[in-house]
């Protein structure tokens, strides 16, 4: 198996690709250090954040981004402004720079267009002789673009963890083997966005589990957007992410991608054969072993949900049949789940 799949790995990336990325991410890597680094500074990691503060960093927010500032959580806000200050980890990081980092992460949805992504998801499943996909050809085609990343179900949320962090599942089974580069970064920006909008009270981060059998070969385009879009636009929202099984072709996905990473994030990342990670899983979903999913040798049936795009019973009268609107509901009864058995 290793040996069929290696010509096919070596023709995907040449070396001036890799340079390239490297010279593509050291500027973003560098600001992702800065946010999360720095921990250690007090026994918890966090300085206090008064009220007032919060106050000013909302309202500064909300002028310089009035459509999109409630992306941000209170939770999340403050978990960035309470880090020790990276010149000087006694202190907290001062509320400028509190307000630069914050900025940064907004400049980058607006640039990404993230904002008006579910949007585009509602004219992808209206009908084509709508106003707005007849006066706009462009947008609509966009919006199709991302419907279309959207019905393989190769990426969804589905459940929780034991900690109330939402599971983001990757089927890389069903990724195209020549995708839309653009499109499928657009449909991970999207399933990101809604699940954290879903988060319980608190809650900052997520947790991501790779099925990993059969992954088409590597793409280096769309590797290297994923990974700058996680560095600008999401810094400390990843937990942790599992893949398994391990084959050739994530381990030289691993290999190409990990000396690009900052390296408090390289470390998030677990390989782990199938066994092992149904262990894991087994202590980290909010049901145990009830939770595991059918691909990995478990009893939850996601398919029932979630299934390939050729047997989806989703259509509207566009080109949308994977159920995003339906995943957000399903996910947003689990936060409530997680919520009400804290308070037994």
């Amino acid at each position: 198996m290793a040996s069929s799949e290696e010509p096919k790995i070596d023709a995907a990336v040449s070396k001036e690709e890799v340079e390239k990325a490297k010279a593509e991410i050291a500027e973003e890597a560098d600001d992702y250090e800065d946010t999360v680094d720095g921990e250690a500074g007090t026994a918890s990691g966090e300085f206090e954040v008064t009220k007032e503060e919060m106050s000013i960093i909302r309202a500064e927010l909300a002028c310089e981004f009035p459509d999109d500032y409630n992306y941000l959580s209170d939770a999340y806000v403050k978990s960035v402004a309470s880090k020790p200050y990276s010149k000087d980890p006694t202190k907290r990081r001062p509320l400028e720079y509190t307000m630069e980092k914050l900025t940064h992460v907004m400049e980058w949805r607006e640039q990404a267009g993230a904002p008006e992504f579910e949007s585009l998801v509602n004219l992808a499943n209206g009908p084509p002789s709508a106003p707005e996909a007849v006066e706009n050809p462009d947008k609509l085609a966009k919006a199709k673009a991302l419907a279309t990343s959207l019905n393989n179900a190769s990426l969804y949320w589905h459940g929780f963890t034991k900690e109330g962090k939402p599971v983001l599942w990757i089927r890389c089974g069903r990724k195209p083997w020549y995708p839309n580069v653009e499109a499928e970064v657009n449909a991970l920006i999207l399933i990101a966005d809604a699940g954290i909008r879903c988060m319980p009270k608190g809650v900052t981060d997520f947790v991501v589990i790779s099925d990993s059998h059969s992954p088409p070969p590597p793409v280096p385009t769309f590797m290297i957007n994923v990974l700058k879009a996680l560095v600008r636009g999401y810094p400390d929202r990843l937990n942790v992410l599992l893949s398994a099984p391990v084959s050739s072709i994530i381990q030289f996905v691993m290999n190409l991608l990990l000396p690009l990473m900052p390296g408090r994030l390289s470390g998030k990342f677990i390989l782990k054969d199938v066994d092992d990670a149904r262990e894991i899983m087994k202590g980290w979903l909010m049901h145990g072993e009830d939770d595991i999913p059918t691909f990995f040798g478990g009893k939850a049936d996601h398919d029932e949900y979630y299934p390939e795009e050729s047997y989806s019973k989703i259509k509207g009268q566009g080109n949308l049949k994977f159920d995003y609107f339906g995943m957000i509901e399903r996910l947003q009864a689990s936060a409530k789940e997680w919520e009400e058995s804290q308070k037994k």
